[in-house]
């Protein structure tokens, strides 16, 4: 995931939490929250010492970035999200894991529409 789509500080996360919207289901929770200055999405994954050690945090982190990467041209434009991992999603394989993150996004409205290019948030008539 390139530099520029990541969101790093703790300032960015605290400003989806508090501002943004949320959708989740038993493998991850979804924050997005619509920043108009940035040209793409940008990304952060939450995953929490609960959910298991560094090796799996990591693995479960590498795997959301990846599976981003491939459905990045599928994910809305000036939106900030912040993936929170569930505990439900370490035991997943990579196509479970995908199909999981797919669903939020498509309930989220945050998937763009093939040969469309609608706005985050809108559905429609």
């Amino acid at each position: 995931m390139q530099k520029k789509l990541r969101l790093r500080n703790r300032a960015e996360f605290t400003r989806v939490y508090r501002h943004g919207k949320s959708f989740a289901n038993r493998q991850l929770v979804l924050y997005w929250f619509h920043k108009r200055d940035v040209d793409q999405f940008r990304m952060g994954v939450s995953v929490s010492k609960k959910v298991g050690n560094a090796v799996v945090r990591n693995r479960i982190r590498r795997l959301m970035k990846e599976i981003v990467r491939h459905h990045a041209d599928e994910i809305a434009d000036h939106v900030d999200l912040v993936f929170i991992i569930r505990k439900g999603a370490v035991d997943m394989d990579y196509k479970e894991l995908e199909k999981s993150v797919l669903h939020v996004l498509r309930k989220s409205l945050l998937l763009k529409r093939k040969g469309r290019q609608d706005r985050p948030g809108e559905t429609s008539k």
